[in-house]
């Protein structure tokens, strides 16, 4: 993607399912299980740069010792950060103590963070000032084991208002007003009503201690996320480790934060992306699992695993974002997916180009939408074998057009770099753009002047503000006669509420086109009429049932507003024809038909918070609010 956004936070969980004695002889450390979440995390590091942080709870530890650690980090290297903190611990102890270090039972009592369950998180913020307050895991701590709960998730909830007054009616007094502590706060409320509703059923039988013991060993989990979990409203895949070892992984019940695990007899390992589990255990992907939507893998005291239902499943419209751009490409499944992204888009790019291959070079935009440019290649390929199929059928040809025909490839070349060490914010605002053209630099030379039409593919165009002020002014100075810029998403139109950092709708190229082009063709008081809309059903069910904004899209066709979003695009400077090419709605389905997610294309939000929220985001614009809408 060439514009930058935040996005979905990732989540890895890993439970150890055998003694510490049993990985130390096996594998030779007894730091076998924090090595393993270190793996997980850097596989994941995409998912969340702006901090991290990690968990651990000992299960049985003895009164008088810390059972649950925490560290959390918001440098730079993150993730370094936090394990380089907790292997300095053992180096130390291994060159101080070293006959204390072969004792592996002593090292887990003795060392910090060294424990049975793990719990490890990456976070892009969406929201809020980057702290480490900010960091997951979250933690609610108490001198009862079976009641202290640490959260992480990779979620965002579009009802916070409505969680939080519930939050108020049941009695707490919350710090902070933010989905994060809500969720926190809500599993908690129901961790202790477990917990006490147990302690009323054994406390005429059973002495204290005695019931501290029952009560973890019959726990209901599955009641505890039930009741928290019924009013949510959102996407989300939140991670959990009690005070007394059991812990959790819930999906929302669309399915639209991924999650995945994989369970043998010494572990059970939980994480956001399947490739970070098979690189981290090297096994096979058939093993690795999806969490059903609405269902929580819950793993007792004892670590056996069960997926268990929550709430109930829902359609599932699992984020199509993932598989275009923010998921790692060396899943086999997404790798072939955006391959056929790539694919699918060649119908409009042989039209754009009139067929002409011999004067187009094709390109990408580095570096995550090469894959997806392999298959746009493929796509050409393809349509040249037809072509020369018929002209071998072509008896007149002579020796040396055939010859021709046989050695033409497309020209391929990589026009764009991008310097990933130039930074913007060294200057001030007026020169600021100045600079943003320098961001990225081209390969000179390869491109015939006046003659060549250049086709760049993308990820995705979101703001369009890196394609006006970088992208086309560079590529223009390579002097094509025309330059057509190709995306792998659909038209972005609608705000994401589920965790992708794109809340305002003024932000979007695809909104400013439409705006552009309600005023060209006189239609401007529609605007007033959908605002009226969202007006006057603020609080009634029609307000989270109707999306009233996707009345103005549907004036305009899809290629309507992908020639005014390159008009936009294009500077007045700019010499070259300019074309914009979108993939369709239709055509990402085919791609990607197990992940139809599509709401900031089309609008259609699977849950009615998000319906709120766009509504919602529609009046802040008209009434020139800056604030997210959730």
């Amino acid at each position: 993607m060439s514009e930058s956004i935040k996005h979905e936070c990732g989540i890895a969980l890993i439970r150890l399912r055998k003694p510490i004695s049993y990985y130390a002889e096996k594998y030779g450390t007894p730091m076998y299980g924090i090595n393993k979440l270190y793996l997980l995390m850097q596989k994941q590091h995409n998912r969340g740069q702006d901090g991290a942080g990690v968990a651990s709870i000992k299960i049985n530890a003895l009164p008088g010792f810390d059972y649950i650690s925490r560290f959390r980090s918001v440098k730079t290297r993150a993730i370094d950060s936090i394990f380089g903190k907790i292997g300095k611990e053992y180096k130390k102890l291994k060159e101080e103590h070293p006959e204390l270090a072969q004792d592996t039972e002593w090292v887990w009592e003795n060392m910090p963070f060294l424990g049975d369950v793990y719990l490890g998180h990456l976070r892009y913020g969406t929201h809020g000032i980057n702290t480490v307050d900010n960091c997951h895991p979250m933690v609610r701590e108490n001198n009862w084991r079976s009641r202290s709960l640490a959260v992480a998730g990779n979620f965002n909830m579009t009802n916070v208002e409505e969680q939080f007054e519930k939050l108020l009616e049941l009695g707490q007094h919350p710090k902070y007003k933010t989905d994060t502590v809500t969720v926190l706060e809500k599993i908690g409320h129901f961790l202790d009503e477990e917990n006490q509703a147990l302690f009323g059923y054994y406390k005429n039988d059973y002495t204290n201690k005695e019931i501290t013991s029952l009560i973890e060993e019959n726990l209901d989990m599955q009641r505890v996320l039930k009741r928290a979990c019924k009013d949510f409203d959102g996407g989300y895949a939140m991670a959990g480790l009690t005070g007394y070892g059991a812990s959790f992984v819930v999906r929302d019940p669309n399915g639209i934060r991924p999650a995945y695990y994989y369970v043998d007899d010494e572990i059970v390992v939980v994480a956001s992306e399947k490739p970070a589990i098979k690189t981290a255990f090297d096994i096979e992907y058939d093993d690795i699992k999806e969490i059903t939507p609405g269902h929580a893998l819950i793993i007792d005291k004892a670590g056996t695993p069960s997926l268990r239902e929550v709430v109930p499943q829902g359609e599932k419209t699992s984020c199509s974002f993932e598989r275009i751009y923010f998921s790692r490409g060396n899943d086999p499944e997404i790798y072939n997916e955006r391959k056929n992204m790539g694919r699918l888009l060649c119908p409009q790019i042989l039209e754009a180009i009139d067929y002409d291959l011999k004067d187009t070079v094709f390109s990408y935009i580095p570096n995550t939408a090469e894959t997806s440019w392999l298959g746009m290649m493929k796509g050409i390929e393809q349509h040249l074998r037809e072509y020369r199929k018929k002209a071998l059928l072509n008896k007149e040809l002579t020796e040396e057009q055939l010859d021709e025909i046989l050695q033409f490839r497309p020209r391929a070349e990589k026009l764009v770099i991008k310097d990933a060490k130039l930074r913007t914010f060294i200057t001030d605002n007026e020169h600021r753009d100045d600079l943003v053209t320098h961001v990225y630099d081209t390969t000179y030379e390869v491109v015939r002047k006046g003659v060549d039409t250049l086709v760049v593919l993308d990820d995705s165009i979101v703001r369009g503000t890196t394609l006006e002020k970088s992208i086309i002014k560079m590529l223009d100075k390579l002097e094509p006669k025309k330059i057509i810029i190709v995306s792998c998403a659909p038209q972005i139109r609608y705000p994401d509420c589920y965790g992708i950092d794109m809340s305002r709708m003024k932000e979007f190229v695809a909104f400013r086109a439409l705006l552009a082009m309600l005023q060209e063709r006189g239609l401007s008081n529609k605007m007033d009429e959908v605002y009226e809309k969202c007006l006057s059903t603020v609080g009634t069910p029609a307000f989270r049932e109707t999306n009233y904004v996707q009345e103005l899209y549907d004036l305009f066709t899809h290629y309507e507003l992908a020639d005014k979003v390159a008009e936009i695009v294009r500077a007045p400077e700019v010499k070259a024809e300019v074309q914009v090419i979108y993939q369709t709605i239709e055509d990402l389905h085919l791609a990607c038909p197990n992940h139809k997610g599509d709401w900031y294309f089309t609008g259609n939000y699977p849950t009615p918070g998000g319906t709120g929220v766009v509504n919602r985001a529609f009046m802040n614009y008209m009434e020139n609010k800056v604030g997210r809408a959730y």
